[in-house]
């Protein structure tokens, strides 16, 4: 079967680097995945995969192998794109001004699609069920997962485990990896509103500055973090965003400020939520203020099951040769396929994109972001080989 996905992917590798050059000249925002979407319904078609759409543009393909209630896998890509213009000189760069697939959902999108086309050939060689999930809005929340998860997608067959696969522009093409436990951390956006009383700069005995407030506010909130978190616990609070004022001799009313919190631990995460509410109000209310604070919970952490991640690092191996998989570093970055994590076993795994030589190593999230497109060859072949063969 191994040998038979390798001829399979190789075969069909110029195919779906068309495949990709398509998605990328295409891009869509979260939400707005339209075109894609029907792309991907098309491709189903083509191949002869009967699918479902939910969640407004998501996708969700059938293949039955034989023995279908055997054991049942589902294999997820997300589809949009960012709001970044490109700045690659590419034959297949965006077509939509502004938008960009930065972050490689092309590429993620183009392997399931080639792992589908496989396994659909192979379909009367393996047992069980695999489902695929085309997913949109993985970056935005509430998350593209949980809207899919909401319409059914974990039901009708429920899988018994799930995998995906991410771009990884600090690994080697050629290369895969994998981690158990904590891979990425929640992420969840912060918006405060500091009110005080405006005046004339020079009299700020008269005015409650709401500036002077916020700065010590952003101080404090390090300080709530570094003081309450155990320091093996990763979290991180960055303050982004601080608007206020326009002009220098005038102390405005009031100050915006927006920020980001990561966990890797949800009951320190939400812990740390009541903390940075009493903290705020507390303080702010000390220097003659007000303060509204939202937190907008977002994606929770990844959690990779060990089981599931151990037989696929296992047979990551054997498709690839032990010495190309590696364990993935901690991330406290975020993805919504976290939502999966926490309804069935997981496994989030990274595919390596980066080639020194050829001078790709642009970061996920730039302008310049791009890949060794033979990774499609490998990312496509891995899936299918999941999707045939693992057990748990």
């Amino acid at each position: 079967m191994q040998e038979k996905i390798k001829a399979l992917a190789k075969k069909y590798f110029s195919e779906f680097v068309e495949v990709r050059h398509h998605l990328h000249a295409h891009p869509e925002l979260s939400y707005q995945e339209f075109e894609t979407s029907k792309f991907v319904q098309g491709k189903l078609k083509e191949f002869g995969i009967p699918f479902t759409v939910i969640a407004i543009t998501g996708v969700v393909g059938i293949i039955e192998g034989k023995n279908p209630n055997k054991r049942i896998v589902a294999l997820r890509a997300d589809m949009d794109a960012l709001p970044i213009k490109e700045e690659n000189d590419i034959p297949y760069k965006s077509k939509n001004d502004g938008v960009m697939h930065a972050c490689g959902h092309d590429v993620h999108t183009t392997c399931l699609l080639g792992a589908a086309k496989i396994l659909n050939e192979l379909k009367a060689e393996w047992e069980g069920t695999v489902k695929l999930i085309f997913q949109p809005g993985e970056e935005k929340n509430p998350g593209g997962a949980s809207l899919m998860i909401r319409d059914g997608v974990l039901e009708n067959p429920k899988p018994q485990s799930i995998y995906a696969l991410h771009v990884n522009t600090i690994l080697e093409v050629g290369e895969l990896s994998f981690r158990s436990g904590k891979v990425m951390a929640s992420a969840d956006e912060i918006y405060i509103t500091i009110k005080g009383k405006g005046g004339h700069a020079a009299s700020p005995h008269i005015t409650i500055d709401p500036i002077l407030i916020s700065s010590h506010l952003i101080i404090a909130l390090q300080q709530l973090i570094s003081r309450n978190n155990n320091p093996f616990n990763p979290s991180v609070l960055s303050i982004t965003s601080f608007n206020a004022g326009n002009t220098t001799n005038v102390i405005p009313n009031e100050v915006k400020l927006m920020g980001t919190f990561r966990a890797m631990d949800e009951t320190w995460r939400f812990k740390a939520h009541e903390l940075m509410h009493q903290l705020t109000s507390n303080l702010v209310q000390s220097m003659g203020g007000e303060a509204d604070l939202h937190i907008d919970v977002g994606y929770p952490c990844v959690m990779n099951n060990e089981k599931v991640t151990a037989e696929a690092m296992s047979l990551a191996s054997d498709f690839m040769g032990a010495e190309n998989v590696s364990e993935t570093e901690l991330r406290m970055g975020a993805e919504d396929f976290g939502y999966y994590a926490q309804q069935i076993p997981a496994c989030f795994y990274r595919l390596g994109t980066m080639n020194k030589a050829k001078g790709i190593t642009a970061g996920v999230h730039t302008p310049v972001f791009n890949i060794d497109e033979t990774a499609i060859e490998i990312g496509m072949g891995m899936m299918a080989w999941l999707g045939s063969s693992a057990k748990s």
